[in-house]
């Protein structure tokens, strides 16, 4: 970061080559400044990141070069783009000169009202646009199985977070699996071999309009500023990736006086491994940890396909996903079961404790005013046998009702280590320690689980909310240890037909 931060600064962001001043309140969304500016192919669905209607394409850095990535526009602070570079649907193609995947979705019938359809384009694009897509018919069909690509490569899951209500899905697939590789005097595919726009400086003080109350919007240089801001203001709301803050706003009518961005803090961007501990950055999204540590963690890796959409993803940090001490969040019943531990930094030092300590009542956590979750640690070695369960109303993009991670160690037929994360069930994460007691030392069969899932169908405090009942919980948490079990066998040195019997 270079810009020295003023709070009379000017907020520029270049959109399609252009760049434009933003100048409204700072609690403005991306989506409500792109169609001041008339691009109007932005739309508002949801208003919360579900339905992908507003998606844009961002300039991100990716290593030494660029990597466009698409996110919520109607969840991302017009703020939060100061010195970026942002892409359109209309910056992609005209009507004169369609971008390929313009040309596909309309030669396929890929689009009735079009509501939808700039939006799915943008994701489109990413996916058009992503370095490892594999164009070669063997490679994508060796990668089919776990992404569901086409013979183009093009991963569908890259849809995940856009919805469609009228034209059906099956000629927007047609489309996407149409696609070819980038001609070479594509412009915006040659934008990728060059560095993205560095993270600014930003110190903005805007009234909001009707109201009249000022609201202040920085972006510190660095974490000894960032640390210092909120030792003089530890009530400013630290964002991230907006992703749940911004559902606030659009919904709720919330509004912060005073907002500090942390997502492009180097030193909270960075993945450190010891012999002891993988440390992983607060400020890292899912998307980016999902490429960075390319299956290091299995247990994460079995995570992230689960863990909204990949518009989500791609602006969700994992630390915004334990900060908001959410008891439905995705990532604590796989990092508990990880043992994992937070770093907390403040003004007056840092501190590091075990995530299973971290909670402490409904969206409450032992972090102190001024404090920042710094990085993840978790601590090595893995166990052997993960899995992480999900059960909600949809596979993709939805809230969990239950959520479980598991990580067990066995040895000579013998359960030495259980460790079992749940989410969904209780007013915070925990560990499933009854159960796990149930489990260690135990031998690896299916009476051994059989007898540890009564347990589990009583750990915590299952609760009857419009999501699930407190009935069909338990049922879930019970069934879900066998459903672990099953899924082992192979890694086991057993058959199912041997154990299930």
């Amino acid at each position: 970061m270079t810009a020295e931060a003023t709070e009379k600064s000017r907020c520029l962001i270049t959109v399609n080559g252009t760049v434009r001043e933003f100048d409204g309140p700072t609690h403005t969304n991306a989506l409500d400044f792109l169609r001041t500016q008339g691009l109007i192919g932005c739309k508002e669905g949801c208003a919360e990141g579900e339905c992908g209607a507003c998606a844009i394409l961002v300039a991100r850095a990716d290593g030494e070069e660029t990597r466009w990535t698409a996110v919520n526009a109607c969840l991302l602070p017009a703020a939060a783009l100061d010195g970026q570079e942002v892409l359109t649907s209309e910056g992609l193609g005209s009507v004169d000169d369609l971008h390929p995947v313009q040309e596909e979705m309309a030669q396929r019938g890929g689009s009735q009202c079009g509501y939808c359809t700039p939006g799915f384009i943008c994701s489109m694009a990413a996916e058009y646009y992503r370095p490892e897509r594999p164009t070669d018919a063997a490679q994508a069909l060796e990668s089919s199985e776990e992404h569901h690509c086409g013979p183009n490569g093009f991963d569908l899951h890259a849809l995940s977070g856009n919805l469609c209500r009228c034209t059906g899905y099956r000629p927007i697939k047609d489309a996407a699996y149409a696609l070819g590789e980038p001609e070479t005097d594509d412009a915006i595919a040659a934008r990728r071999r060059q560095p993205a726009p560095a993270a600014v400086s930003t110190d903005i003080l805007r009234a909001d309009t009707p109201t009249g109350q000022l609201g202040r919007y920085r972006r510190p240089a660095n974490l000894f500023e960032t640390l210092r801001i909120l030792a003089d203001e530890p009530d400013a709301l630290v964002l991230a990736g907006g992703t749940d803050w911004g559902v606030e706003v659009n919904i709720k009518g919330t509004r912060a006086r005073s907002v500090v961005a942390i997502d492009r803090l180097e030193e909270l961007r960075q993945i450190i491994e010891t012999p002891d501990h993988i440390e992983i950055g607060a400020a890292l999204t899912l998307s980016e940890l999902e490429r960075t540590l390319d299956g290091k963690i299995p247990l994460l890796a079995k995570l992230f396909p689960q863990f909204a959409s990949r518009l989500i993803r791609n602006g969700a940090t994992i630390g915004g996903n334990l900060g908001t001490g959410s008891p439905i969040g995705d990532t604590p019943p796989a990092l508990l079961a990880l043992e994992a531990e937070l770093v907390l930094t403040g003004a007056s030092g840092r501190r590091v404790v075990p995530l299973a300590d971290y909670f402490t009542g409904y969206r409450q956590t032992v972090r102190q005013p001024g404090e920042l979750i710094t990085a993840i640690r978790i601590p090595s070695p893995l166990a052997e046998l993960t899995s992480f369960q999900k059960i909600a109303k949809r596979r993709f993009d939805d809230i969990s009702s239950v959520a479980i991670g598991y990580a067990v160690s066995v040895s000579d037929g013998l359960i030495t280590k259980a460790r079992i994360g749940l989410g969904g069930v209780a007013a915070t994460p925990l560990r499933a320690t009854a159960t796990e007691a149930a489990l260690e030392g135990k031998e690896w069969s299916l009476e051994t689980i059989r007898a540890a899932a009564e347990i589990m169908g009583d750990e915590g405090t299952p609760m009857d909310d419009h999501r699930a009942s407190s009935r069909y919980r338990k049922a879930m948490l019970a069934s879900s240890l066998e459903r672990f079990y099953a899924q082992q066998l192979p890694n086991t040195g057993f058959s199912k037909g041997e154990q299930l019997a």
